[in-house]
């Protein structure tokens, strides 16, 4: 395991996206904790948040796909 993905940035707040969400490059998406470590991991392009293959708080790999941006 790499990390967890966090969808939100706490737990009572809105996700940082949703399926349909037009993003900016750069913008946040989710956060990966690796080592205690709060990673925001941006856009890497501008585009509408089409699938979303992750749940809240799910340990996630290297490689793993998380979001599609098309």
């Amino acid at each position: 395991m790499v990390g967890t993905a966090y969808r939100k940035p706490d737990p009572n707040a809105a996700a940082f996206v949703e399926v349909g969400t037009r993003v900016t490059e750069g913008q946040t998406v989710l956060i990966i904790e690796a080592m205690k470590t709060m990673n925001q991991i941006p856009a890497h392009r501008a585009g509408t948040i089409k699938s979303i293959f992750f749940e809240d708080s799910q340990p996630v790999e290297y490689g793993e796909p998380l979001v599609l941006i098309e």
